[in-house]
């Protein structure tokens, strides 16, 4: 079986974890096989069933070759060293785990799509492959780039956040609950979090926010947990954390240089855009679920993007 590998969007990568029954459902996770080479050349699987009306004899025919073609001489699972060899060479697939550097892949065939997680270290597990009806998982992804919408009790929408993106919570009696949101549908998501997980229709976390006297921010992936920047008012060098009120006064200092340039040089040095840093000033001082906290509304020099004018017609 010739199989094409490709490398995990960052959008895929949620998919070669396991998911809530909701989203097993929805997505038709059949299941996946975890496994380890043991020593190096050894090769241990253990089989979790998810959805097994889909496992059909034709799905376990077809899994078996997939397996095997992933376990030819040199393959991506055929020892850690080879699975270790393959991921250094597509630095692409690179990705967060839970602990580790762990990279991911993903495989199709006519009816199904498999997602390949892999961790070429000694003594963990060395790699977990989730078996999905494709026609399935394409579509509740596609639905999925619409986003979670967070709104009030009548329905005005207050922001919008990816699939897989965080909130924070803050509850009536001054605590704070960081959560992550799955998509469901248009009108459903799921949190995860602390021990718990709980699936909600958006107005109904409106209306519980609302009795509880609560509120809820987006902490947007798209944004990094601190930057530098420079308090407008002064020109002071300051100090921003991603969901937080306010700024922190920065003693930092370059010599010869302006306290522009010390954040500039700092950021560029992070990995942090012009875009980020202003939608960074603009969450800390004027509130995160505003749409000037989201670096999309800003071009590479940080400055505003102008919504586009609607066509109106002739006037009359």
């Amino acid at each position: 079986m010739k199989l094409e590998i490709i490398s995990m969007t960052p959008q895929e990568r949620m998919y070669s974890y396991s998911q809530s029954s909701q989203i097993e459902a929805q997505t038709g996770c059949i299941g996946h096989l975890r496994g380890d080479f043991g020593a190096g050349q050894e090769f241990f699987t253990s089989w979790f069933e998810h959805r097994g009306e889909y496992k059909t004899d034709e799905f376990k025919a077809e899994f078996d070759d997939v397996v095997n073609s992933l376990r030819e001489k040199d393959g991506l699972l055929f020892s850690r060293d080879s699975m270790t060899r393959y991921c250094r060479q597509r630095p692409e697939a690179e990705m967060v785990g839970n602990y580790c550097t762990e990279y991911g892949f993903k495989l199709k065939t006519d009816q199904h799509t498999y997602m390949l997680r892999c961790n070429p270290n000694y003594g963990d597990y060395n790699f977990y492959l989730y078996a999905y009806v494709g026609r399935f998982l394409e579509h509740h992804m596609e639905k999925a780039k619409q986003g979670i919408r967070f709104i009030t009790p009548g329905y005005k929408e207050i922001f919008r956040i990816p699939d897989g993106d965080s909130i924070r919570i803050f509850t009536g009696g001054g605590e704070t609950r960081d959560r992550t949101c799955r998509f469901i549908d248009e009108a459903h998501f799921e949190t995860s979090g602390g021990y718990s997980s709980a699936l909600y229709h958006i107005c109904e976390f409106a209306e519980r926010l609302e009795k509880t006297h609560g509120s809820v921010i987006p902490l947007r992936s798209s944004l990094p947990p601190n930057c530098l920047s420079i308090l407008p008012s002064s020109g002071e060098l300051i100090i921003l954390t991603r969901g937080e009120k306010g700024y922190l006064l920065s003693d930092m200092q370059i010599k010869g240089k302006s306290n522009q340039e010390v954040a500039e040089i700092a950021n560029h040095a992070a990995g942090i855009t012009k875009a980020q840093e202003a939608a960074m000033l603009a969450g800390s001082m004027f509130g995160w679920q505003t749409p000037a906290a989201d670096p999309k509304n800003y071009d590479e020099q940080g400055q505003p993007i102008r919504p586009k004018q609607r066509d109106r017609g002739d006037a009359r």
